[in-house]
């Protein structure tokens, strides 16, 4: 099983190395590289592995823009610090998504799971998989305004916020909706393609973001359309994230 690594943390591809030495001979490392750019390089001009094992953060970006960029028909399993990437890291049809430190079992298991993969469907895996994790995103929701219940699209939906665990749908036209799904479980629910979780209050669709700018310490300050009662930040940490959501 040929497999690629994507690790710009020296002494953490090491370990990864080391760990699929023992638990994994049947694998061999065929390159390996420490930015999206030289990762894609690589796979513009090699013949394509079995498997990439691709650290989410890199240190020119996200490895998820590998995924906007081309088609790549590889198997990933996607090795990170983050746990907020895991919606959108599936989407690109991983195989799994392992937290470091990287626990040997858990990676033992998910090549294994790779290796099923390869065997049963061969050059089919990649369409197998799309149909294992082809979620059913919600298409409506249904609010209320005071005693009135009113069903709409989630097209018609710029923002959720959610204020003392109720959360308040803001639609394009200015309407205001009391939802009954919080905040947490309607992330879930709806398309990550569409909709980005800004901080612990607010989920927003792209087509409500009618701008940002850089707002210190690394930080981004949203005007969004409507406009929000208050002020919106993405944090440093998830910056770069927004970022590439938006250019999708």
């Amino acid at each position: 099983m040929k497999v690629f690594i994507a690790e710009d943390e020296p002494p953490a591809r090491e370990r990864l190395v080391e760990a699929l030495s023992r638990i994994a001979p049947q694998v061999r490392v065929v390159g390996h590289a420490d930015s999206v750019r030289a990762t894609a390089e690589w796979l513009a001009t090699q013949p394509p592995p079995d498997l990439l094992l691709l650290d989410i953060q890199l240190s020119d970006g996200l490895s998820l823009e590998l995924f906007d960029a081309r088609e790549l028909a590889v198997p990933v399993i996607f090795t990170t610090a983050f746990d907020q990437f895991a919606i959108a890291a599936f989407r690109a049809l991983a195989v799994d998504y392992l937290l470091k430190p990287i626990d040997e079992p858990a990676l033992a298991q998910a090549i294994a799971k790779a290796e099923r993969l390869r065997r049963g469907f061969g050059s089919d895996v990649m369409t197998v998989l799309a149909e294992l994790q082809r979620p059913r995103w919600r298409q409506r929701l249904l609010g209320r305004k005071a005693s009135a219940f009113q069903a709409f699209d989630v097209s018609e939906l710029a923002y959720v916020v959610s204020l003392d665990k109720l959360s308040h749908a803001v639609l394009h036209d200015g309407s205001r909706l009391l939802l009954e799904t919080p905040l947490a479980e309607l992330e879930t629910q709806l398309d990550p393609a569409q909709f980005f979780r800004a901080n612990r209050q607010t989920l927003l669709a792209a087509r409500a973001v009618a701008g940002f700018a850089a707002a210190g310490k690394g930080r981004l300050k949203l005007q969004l359309r409507p406009a929000l009662a208050g002020e919106l930040f993405v944090s440093q940490e998830r910056a770069a994230e927004f970022k590439a959501w938006l250019e999708r």
